[in-house]
């Protein structure tokens, strides 16, 4: 439960330090970050899949580059979805959705989460 709590928090901390970091990308506070945390999660836990396995032959084609478009998708549908959290155009999603990913990376480095 501990590690799910610790999950959630860095996420949400990426996701608020993006919205710092990208001028394409605006969240209202760190409520929002954390709701967006959450819907995030969601996203990738029943979306992503299915995107990835209908594409899948861009994918293979890509070497694995194509998964960030896909990435940019969910981190777009994620802001489309919650109030307070916006993103101005696709390129901002698809640099957003790669920030986001190493921020929660380097942060779970650091507080030993697996």
């Amino acid at each position: 439960m501990i590690r799910l709590l610790l999950i959630w928090l860095v996420n949400s901390v990426a996701i608020f330090g993006t919205a710092a970091l990208l001028p394409g990308i605006t969240i209202r506070n760190f409520t929002t970050a954390i709701m967006a945390a959450v819907v995030l999660g969601l996203l990738n836990a029943v979306l992503k899949p299915v995107l990835a396995f209908f594409s899948f032959p861009f994918i293979l084609l890509t070497f694995g580059l194509f998964s960030l478009l896909i990435n940019g998708v969910v981190l777009w549908i994620c802001a489309g979805i919650l109030d307070g959290f916006e993103i101005r155009g696709f390129g901002s999603a698809i640099l957003g959705a790669i920030i986001i990913s190493c921020i929660s990376w380097f942060l779970s480095m650091i507080f030993g989460i697996k």
